[in-house]
């Protein structure tokens, strides 16, 4: 894979790249819920609406994630002459480095997937579409914006959803245009053929897009090889990489054996839009001159990222970083972050519709009761971070000869539940700091506490979030461990939060 300077290198490179993305346009709407009952009409979940997003779709998100990732980019399609189209201007007007050449079209209808979210998961998909090819004045206007937006590129993305741009017109044209400027065509295809698409440099389909193509199963790598060799046989591309989701990609160049390239598993959340995010970076690498090898791995890491997320989200040239550095730690010391991790891991959680708690503690002698309080305060949420007190703030509340153990060891030890998602130290006499900055949905404290007492309680009830007091296990406790293992008797048996203000 890819090494960190590598990565850090190329981005550096990026700047200033451009890169043409053609395809069809969508507008892919998220409506954000709860759905906790079932209708007594039908075996149905009822979903209560909360809130509700618009994002650019497609080619228009391989065009975000082109721009996201660093480079300037042109983006090329057809919409409808509908309020939609109106809609999906002004979300290309609000990307920064994104340049619209879009042509509308009479009696088209614009794309709109509207996706319904309850939970992190997705419940029904609805699809408001016309799939019919351009027509002549469409192709025209394609065709004209495709050769004026072509020069300066680095690469050209055609990103084809079968909606009815890559018409064998405007292909031609992206295929002329990138041979006039020396630039790489890559290709995200539909159909059984890949033929159609002419000489470019790469196609880039999925396993069941390549099983179709060469009607040949894509389970094993023998299987995945047959079919490559038998898909490039069939048409003109320069090379084929099929993704595999867990798998990584597999790459077969004319005169070159097939390599098969791993990436890192991932917990995984949404896998639509995982291809737009490898199509934008595979341009985007080819662009800053990376050899195709390369261009794969960047591809694999930035669509591991992707899936990570919720929706067509875009992936940032500072999280495929953190990717790759987490790509190097053991599991457990990527739950230790700084406040600028957690809130990144915030923001991202929140964009998947997670709710996020929050609880601190000494959590010096790790117990049972410990176990249990961070297993109730993770069934409060989706999400649970744990401020940590450093060893001098635990000094400062315990006296002299604790902590017990240091700061790194407590921090790794709490790593290991599966209760906790995140942990951040903080060195202040409470974690005010904290609460304030992430805005936890909410605030977990023991039941040896009272609202009223809750450090942060007034902040995160202000704006709407709860506080919940949790069960404590009687007779356990970090100070009773140490009485016992000194010959006394047991102190504080309440005590089995890793109690910090």
């Amino acid at each position: 894979m890819l090494s960190l300077s590598e990565i850090q290198f190329l981005f550096e490179r990026v700047a200033g790249r451009r890169v043409l993305c053609v395809g069809d346009l969508m507008i892919d709407r998220y409506v954000y819920g709860e759905a906790d009952r079932i209708s007594p009409e039908a075996p149905i979940p009822v979903m209560t609406r909360q809130s509700e997003i618009s994002m650019l779709g497609a080619a228009g998100n391989v065009a975000r994630n082109v721009a996201a990732l660093g480079a300037e980019v042109d983006l090329v399609g057809l919409v409808g002459d509908d309020p939609e189209a109106d809609a999906l201007g002004r979300l290309i007007e609000a990307e920064t480095r994104v340049e619209g050449r879009i042509v509308a079209e009479r009696g088209r209808r614009t794309t709109v997937k509207t996706r319904f979210v309850a939970s992190g998961q997705q419940l029904l998909r609805l699809d408001a579409e016309d799939a019919m090819a351009a027509g002549k004045k469409g192709t025209r206007g394609l065709i004209e914006a495709v050769e004026d937006a072509a020069t300066g590129k680095g690469a050209i993305l055609l990103s084809d959803y079968a909606k009815g741009v890559a018409t064998p017109e405007v292909i031609a044209a992206v295929v002329g245009a990138a041979e006039r400027v020396g630039a790489p065509v890559v290709v995200d295809p539909k159909g059984r053929s890949f033929a159609k698409y002419g000489k470019v440099r790469l196609v880039k389909p999925n396993a069941r897009e390549l099983a179709l193509t060469a009607d040949l199963p894509c389970n094993t790598d023998d299987e995945v090889e047959l079919a490559l060799a038998k898909a490039l046989d069939a048409c003109e591309a320069e090379a084929i990489v099929v993704t595999r989701a867990g798998r990584g990609m597999s790459l077969a160049e004319r005169g070159r054996p097939v390599r098969h390239l791993q990436g890192v598993a991932r917990q995984v959340f949404d896998v639509s839009g995982a291809g737009d995010t490898a199509l934008a970076a595979l341009g985007v690498a080819l662009a800053a001159g990376l050899a195709l090898d390369q261009a794969v791995e960047l591809a694999i890491l930035a669509s591991g990222v992707a899936v990570g997320k919720v929706g067509t989200a875009v992936v940032t040239p500072e999280e495929l970083i953190e990717a790759e550095i987490a790509r190097h730690q053991a599991p457990f010391d990527a739950k230790v972050m700084s406040l600028d991790g957690v809130l990144k891991a915030v923001a991202r959680w929140r964009r998947q519709g997670l709710t996020v708690g929050f609880t601190n503690g000494c959590f010096d002698i790790l117990h049972r009761g410990h176990v249990s309080y961070l297993s109730q305060a993770r069934a409060s949420c989706d999400r649970l971070i744990v401020g940590l007190n450093t060893d001098a703030s635990v000094k400062a509340l315990k006296g002299d000869g604790r902590p017990v153990n240091d700061l790194e060891s407590r921090a790794l030890v709490l790593a290991a539940l599966s209760s906790v998602d995140l942990i951040t130290p903080f060195d202040a006499p409470t974690p005010i700091t904290l609460i304030e900055a992430i805005r936890p949905d909410v605030l977990i404290k023991g039941a040896d506490y009272t609202v009223a007492t809750v450090v942060g309680a007034d902040v995160v009830q202000a704006y709407g979030g709860a506080v919940i007091l949790a069960p404590l296990v009687e007779g356990h406790s970090t100070s009773a461990t140490i009485a016992r293992m000194a010959g006394g008797g047991a102190v504080e048996p309440h005590v089995a939060t890793g109690k910090s203000p």
